[in-house]
């Protein structure tokens, strides 16, 4: 039947100005004055709001399993949320077992998502080893259109991979023209920190970033860009989290390392004192790598302001509190996450463009263009212009309205942000036409979502 959004303000990572967007057959035909509107289509009266692409989430753990049990979220709660929240294409995570085979796992993934799926989503491969025979299977899930892997400098004996490994992967991906995503750690000294707080008797889920402490990401993120500086491979640093390893990337990329930088809602909202919270109400804030002290959070946001961190995710992962009480009497048994795929688009807006410290044009970028521009998706995605996907988000300013685990739609039991203000909403979303988002709840079509070969 055709969309047709009137009178909306359209903000791009570059642009800005009023008129009427009509959205035909998945995609955004025309944008101009004074259009009409045929019989039968849909029209959203966008007067006084903005209109955004479609936000798009780079790193999300929607199917989860992890530490001997699995996220509360599925594909569609998760997606629901998302939709929510702006967020209109996610990037999830299939995980190989580090005996497994990758295929099998990104098979797995998409029977979980696939009709399912209530946004347009895609896929980082999750790569836990190496070994000669592993060099054809990857290229054929790269051909397959997942053109991004993820390692893990951490989780040593589980999903961490050795430097030997890591070589063979960074150089393989030369070779396919495949991005590299790494959780930058240093897997023996938190191994080493661990075994020592513990055998302190220090297990609370205060400890946990003490054992994780800054200098170990620094450690991880300068070791990840010196790898890619010998294998020539294109890299991408997920849910950087503090000054030093920020220092450690931008040192690199003046060296010629070809390397992206991703933070998160989290690092620039919370820090390492939420997890010291009495009662185990601090494990809730548990995650790697952890919540940092507080002046880190101006870093960040310079870092934002300047283009030097290039996009946003939420890493959401969502435990509920029972789960979380499987470390109780110890720190390193916290599954590891805090929940917010919804929240990201609200709160960043709330604490960036509202408050002043980023204008619309940074938090477009961060939050789609960069994205889709990083991962293979930019022009389909990540900006409104004619030919693109009609993924678009009808945002009313002027709404005011209070975070709560009781109104959220991720199916946990409770908000990392619970009582904060937020301001602006998410009026209306569709994904390639469809519109699956009202007045801030979701009243669209489960399973309209789509994987996005790249």
């Amino acid at each position: 039947m055709g969309l047709l959004i009137k009178n909306g303000e359209i903000i791009t990572a570059s642009s800005r100005f009023v008129a009427d967007i009509w959205c035909e057959d998945e995609k955004v035909t025309r944008i101009d004055k004074n259009l009409g509107a045929p019989a039968g289509a849909q029209v959203i009266d966008a007067t006084g709001k903005y209109v955004f692409p479609g936000f798009i989430d780079p790193h999300t753990h929607i199917y989860l399993p992890f530490m001997g049990t699995y996220g509360k979220d599925d594909y569609e709660s998760g997606t629901i949320a998302a939709l929510c929240g702006g967020t209109t294409t996610i990037f999830d995570l299939a995980i190989m077992a580090r005996d497994g085979e990758p295929q099998d796992a990104l098979d797995l993934w998409h029977s979980k998502a696939e009709g399912i799926a209530c946004c347009d989503y895609s896929f980082h491969m999750g790569v836990t080893r190496w070994d000669e025979d592993l060099a054809d299977k990857l290229e054929k899930i790269a051909q397959s259109g997942v053109k991004s892997f993820k390692i893990f400098l951490g989780y040593k004996g589980a999903l961490g991979v050795e430097d030997d490994e890591l070589f063979n992967i960074l150089k393989l991906a030369k070779k396919l023209n495949v991005l590299v995503t790494a959780h930058c750690e240093n897997a023996a000294m938190i191994e080493q920190r661990q075994k020592e707080l513990l055998a302190e008797g220090k297990t609370g889920p205060e400890w946990h970033e003490p054992s994780r402490p800054e200098l170990v990401e620094v450690a991880g993120t300068r070791h990840f860009c010196d790898m890619a500086e010998l294998t020539g491979a294109r890299i991408y640093v997920v849910h950087l989290s503090c000054e030093g390893a920020l220092r450690a990337a931008m040192e690199a990329k003046l060296r010629g390392v070809n390397v992206t930088i991703e933070t998160l809602l989290v690092y620039l909202l919370l820090d390492k004192t939420y997890a010291e919270r009495p009662n185990f109400e601090g494990a809730k804030y548990v995650m790697s790598p952890p919540l940092r002290d507080k002046r880190n959070q101006d870093i960040l946001w310079a870092g934002i302001k300047n283009r030097l961190i290039s996009t946003l995710g939420t890493d959401h992962a969502p435990f509920d509190t029972q789960q979380k009480k499987m470390g109780k009497d110890n720190f390193a048994q916290i599954p590891n996450g805090i929940p917010s795929v919804e929240d990201r688009v609200r709160l960043f807006y709330t604490q960036g463009v509202a408050s002043g410290r980023v204008d619309l044009h940074t938090f477009v970028d961060l939050c789609s263009t960069q994205v889709a521009k990083t991962f293979g998706l930019f022009p389909r995605k990540g900006t409104v212009q004619v030919g693109a996907d009609a993924d678009l988000v009808v945002y009313d300013p002027a709404y005011r309205g209070t975070i709560s685990a009781s109104t959220h739609h991720m199916n946990i039991d409770y908000s990392a942000f619970e009582g904060r203000e937020v301001i602006g909403r998410c009026d209306a979303v569709s994904v390639r036409g469809k519109v699956q988002v009202i007045d801030g709840e979701f009243v669209g079509k489960k399973g309209h979502g789509k994987f996005l070969a790249r």
